[in-house]
């Protein structure tokens, strides 16, 4: 503990007073947890990798770089040998090593640890020296590389003397010191935790990267209103907000003082249909699925205009999809982003009236009204642009928590759905989280119960496969089966809007992560 105060000293007076830069920026809500393990809710998890680190990252590229390892082999198909770092210490000054690792590894195997799911088919890890360790999966795993960058190292010691040996469970409303507590190794490490108030963080002096910040103290203010947001930041209260709504662009760009960034987001947002049923449950079709029918499907993809959407809706600021991924994911197929058949009125008439529809039909439609980017605006659009073709809307557009349990118990025959691809950052989680046919271990986020056994055998194949080249090649051939088969109406890329003071560096990137090791104050 001396030894860290000392350099924390040294580190302040180098700087000096005149050169102290304090941040204070906020988002629409807090933190769960500081509990590294607890979560896999994503700004939860984006906020506290600035205190705790992986073995891996995502740099601002979404490029694999090296962290806490720092190099790796491929042993066997199914045996990766990681290389930690040496001389890195946690914040309170313990020396991180491989019994850190092992450590993490059992901590995120206990009740609550809902971080475990993103590191896939890991069966064991096991330490060969005090700085190297092996991890073994049950299969091949090309993408492990990836979810490492989830695998948030806590020191043993610490979590030990602390009584946080096990995960917070946030399901069960249990806590532990580690849910307000934290040590980690990263670039950043915690002063002060007011829940639901504010979240204070100071630099570490002790990091063991070279600082592309120039911070020297951070303040995190969550902030649920909208516009108390973007007024807080207008009057100068705050430094920066990494979401406003996009009304409210042409107000930040009006002040000389402030600047707006922003670009596509990973999320792409779509619609979805039920396949599995014989009969939707909100229709006025009986004794049949009509979005069984491939014809209808394509008839309500060209009854869409995506680019008016675009245009009236989304204020100009969307990126049209062709397909259930974003191009900025890894292994994402470049060449299938195009629209698949082009807003087309006339041809989704006689499409319905080619699969017996002519006189057109009713059907319910769920959409959250405070989820995505104007959520309700799309769809109360394409609940008219579909209405111009025959098919009548039953509107249910609901608040996040309604939604949400409609989505989760497949209560529903067609949906507004979106998907990032994260926390992996590559395409194949798409496919096995979202279009991949259900089961207990794919297919998560399959609300509308797709199955195709061809998608499914290239899939399997994809997550096996650790040749780069071979492997893209199944996916986007995987993409194919089902852009062809028209199983969702990809929409697009929703945009990140954030806003700060004129001359800050905020590294923005498509997965809508602050990386404060990135800010620069002017």
């Amino acid at each position: 503990m001396r030894i860290l105060a000392a350099a924390a000293l040294a580190a302040a007076v180098a700087m000096g007073p005149a050169d102290a830069k304090t941040f204070t920026w906020s988002f629409n809500a807090d933190i769960l947890t500081l509990d590294p393990h607890s979560s896999n809710h994503t700004f939860t998890n984006a906020f506290n990798n600035n205190i705790y680190e992986g073995l891996t990252r995502h740099n601002a590229k979404m490029e694999i770089e090296p962290a806490l390892a720092e190099r790796w082999e491929l042993v066997s198909p199914t045996v990766w040998r990681f290389h930690l770092r040496r001389g890195v210490v946690f914040h309170d000054g313990t020396p991180f090593d491989a019994d850190d690792v092992l450590f993490t590894w059992t901590r995120m195997n206990t009740p609550g640890a809902l971080v475990r799911r993103t590191i896939g088919p890991v069966k064991d890890v096991r330490k060969l020296d005090s700085h190297t360790v092996e991890f073994e999966t049950t299969q091949p795993f090309p993408v492990l590389l990836s979810s490492l960058t989830h695998f948030f190292v806590m020191s043993k010691r610490w979590s030990e003397g602390l009584g946080a040996t096990t995960a917070t469970d946030l399901s069960a409303q249990r806590e532990n010191p580690a849910s307000r507590q934290a040590n980690g190794t990263g670039p950043f490490r915690l002063r002060t935790r007011e829940p639901d108030n504010r979240t204070v963080l100071e630099a570490n002096p002790t990091w063991w990267d070279r600082p592309a910040h120039n911070l020297t103290e951070v303040v995190f203010q969550p902030i649920r209103s909208a516009a108390t947001r973007t007024a807080a930041l207008l009057s100068g209260a705050l430094d920066a907000t990494v979401e406003i709504p996009i009304q409210d662009i042409p107000r930040v760009e009006q002040n000389p003082g402030l600047q707006v960034v922003q670009g596509p987001e990973l999320r792409t947002i779509y619609f979805g249909f039920d396949h599995y049923r014989d009969e939707l449950l909100y229709s006025d079709v009986k004794g049949r699925n009509p979005f069984k029918d491939r014809r209808v499907r394509q008839a309500i993809y060209q009854a869409i205009d995506v680019e008016a959407i675009k245009r009236n809706v989304m204020r100009g600021q969307s990126w049209p999809a062709g397909m259930m991924a974003s191009p900025f994911l890894n292994g994402a197929p470049q060449d299938l982003n195009a629209r698949l058949y082009p807003y087309d009125p006339e041809a989704a008439r006689r499409l319905l009236a080619e699969a017996g529809y002519a006189d057109g039909f009713s059907v319910g439609l769920s959409c959250p009204n405070d989820r995505y980017v104007y959520d309700e605006r799309i769809c109360l659009a394409v609940i008219a642009m579909l209405g111009r073709v025959g098919i009548r809307i039953q509107p249910q557009i609901e608040p996040l928590g309604v939604w949400s349990r409609r989505v989760n118990t497949h209560d529903l025959s067609m949906f507004m759905l979106g998907h990032a691809g994260l926390p992996l950052i590559d395409a194949w989680y798409v496919l096995s989280e979202v279009i991949q046919t259900k089961t207990a271990t794919t297919g998560g986020l399959n609300s509308g119960r797709y199955s195709n056994p061809k998608l499914d055998e290239l899939t399997q194949a994809a997550s096996r496969e650790t040749d780069e080249t071979k492997r893209r090649a199944l996916m986007r051939e995987a993409f194919a089966v089902e852009r062809e088969d028209i199983a969702h109406v990809p929409l697009h890329q929703q945009p990140i809007v954030w806003a700060s003071r004129k001359g800050i560096e905020l590294g923005q990137a498509p997965d809508n992560r602050l990386r404060l090791w990135l800010v620069r104050m002017p």
